[in-house]
């Protein structure tokens, strides 16, 4: 789910889709990758390594200083500035 071509430190703009019945809604958020990694959830059904379901997460350090953790799915665009 990480794309290879990301990289810690790099300043990157990440714009999240949910899909509703409803409309699409989509946020976007600016920030410097602190770290990305590939963290197993508590989902005892995922039917994954060691029975887990493993999720790409990116945290950021945004303009302000706060740091922000996203998990990465297909709905996930990540381009780099």
């Amino acid at each position: 789910m990480i794309p290879p071509q990301v990289q810690v430190n790099d300043r990157v703009e990440v714009t999240q889709t949910v899909e509703r019945r409803e409309g699409n809604w989509e946020t976007t958020v600016c920030g410097t990758v602190v770290k990305l990694e590939e963290q197993p959830t508590g989902a005892w059904f995922a039917h994954g390594v060691d029975g887990k379901l493993w999720l790409g997460r990116l945290e950021l350090r945004k303009e302000d200083g706060e740091l922000t953790t996203l998990i990465l799915d297909r709905g996930t665009r990540i381009k780099i500035l």
